[in-house]
């Protein structure tokens, strides 16, 4: 579905991610982890056509060169951290924006019956159906992010790029997402790729795992196969599995 072939892209003329080779399947999770200042978010920027770059990427087999961005913009879909909202739409309104590629289509440019149908239908994914009248400013972190959810999947996209979204959720409505996003790329030609620094929702969520340093891969595969202990520590600089096993060993101890 997605391929990335000696990708290096940046900010200034200067590359922040270098060479980077990889191919997305459908029905796969590809998460990616690193340090700060790896190059993750750079590196789902880069897919979304919002940075220039080198090398190649494709959709499908369609250079997105070739593509225009409300073209791509019907195949993938950014979830990212909340923003600071500039204004004041409905819940309902604010998912009706996903829409937008496929409206933008239609002869009179007004949404369908079917995209109303839809929008409600997101809504109900993510519990917030009964919210749907309440001006998003009023509303609390988490359930302005499951709002930007819902309008990820309103866009109906076959690749949907995560870059953090769970910081603002709480523990609840971040392994809902989990969950909900692994069923959801278990779907007819459809993928998920995704940065997050919560290594245990990381590997919940992954099929494959990408791990990037200083712009580069590290390593890539199956998540079973290429997590080690002594890996993350040369990525992270610290001892991540001992630090882990300890917090275990807490957790343990509240459950007797």
């Amino acid at each position: 579905m997605l391929a990335l072939k000696n990708v290096s892209a940046g900010y200034g003329g200067a590359d922040v991610i270098k060479n980077i080779t990889v191919d997305i399947n459908k029905n796969e999770n590809l998460l990616i982890i690193g340090p700060n200042g790896c190059g993750k978010t750079t590196l789902l920027k880069t897919v979304a056509k919002l940075l220039a770059f080198s090398g190649e990427i494709e959709i499908n087999g369609k250079d997105i060169r070739k593509m225009k961005q409300k073209e791509i913009a019907r195949k993938v879909a950014m979830l990212s951290q909340t923003a600071g909202i500039y204004f004041t739409y409905s819940v309902y309104d604010t998912v009706m924006m996903g829409r937008y590629p496929h409206i933008s289509e239609s002869l009179l440019k007004l949404p369908s019956d079917r995209d109303k149908e839809f929008v409600l239908r997101c809504l109900e994914a993510v519990d917030l159906i009964n919210e749907k009248d309440k001006e998003i400013t009023k509303l609390s972190g988490g359930q302005l992010q499951r709002v930007f959810l819902a309008r990820t999947l309103a866009q109906d996209p076959e690749i949907i790029l995560l870059d953090e979204p769970t910081n603002h959720l709480d523990l609840k409505y971040q392994f809902e997402l989990v969950e909900y996003l692994k069923k959801w790329s278990m779907q007819e030609n459809r993928a998920v790729v995704g940065v997050l620094h919560d290594l245990n929702l990381a590997m919940r969520l992954s099929d494959n795992i990408m791990i990037l340093k200083d712009g580069g891969i590290q390593a890539c595969g199956r998540t079973s196969d290429v997590l080690t202990a002594g890996l993350l520590e040369d990525v992270y600089e610290m001892d991540v599995a001992r630090y882990m096993a300890d917090s275990l060993k807490i957790w343990e101890g509240l459950r007797k």
